[in-house]
């Protein structure tokens, strides 16, 4: 199904406006919300996530195996079909969930390590 031009013409600014619009009227809301609370927007900063690269790192590796796996088994083994379409989005979102899954298991053992309490071991007298 073929859409046409002129439709796409429209339809692609009117939807960049609208995306524009909504986003602005978001953030107003948000501060408007803020005063109502007795919050001061302006002192507002948003919390840091310390493991936001490491999670988008493994999610990007994983898509890119996922993607490279599929385009392997589409040349070798899926030689004689010709709609593999399936094959790629499953093993992008398969190897794209295995590395958040990754990063998860990563920033828990992080934070359990940071929780625990050092256990002191004490020396025996050497007398």
């Amino acid at each position: 199904m073929e859409f046409p031009k002129e439709l796409i013409a429209i339809m692609v600014p009117l939807g960049f406006f609208a995306m524009i619009f909504g986003i602005v009227y978001l953030q107003k809301r948000e501060k408007m919300a803020m005063i109502e609370r007795g919050m001061d927007p302006r002192r507002y900063k948003p919390q840091s996530a310390p493991y936001q690269n490491l999670k988008w790192g493994l999610l990007l590796i994983g898509s890119g195996l996922g993607l490279f796996l599929a385009s392997v088994l589409d040349k070798t083994i899926f030689l004689n079909m010709d709609d593999n379409e399936a094959l790629y989005f499953s093993l992008i979102a398969i190897f794209g969930g295995l590395g958040l899954f990754l990063s998860y298991r990563i920033e828990k053992k992080e934070v359990i390590e940071k929780e625990a309490p050092a256990t002191y071991i004490p020396e025996k007298d050497l007398v």
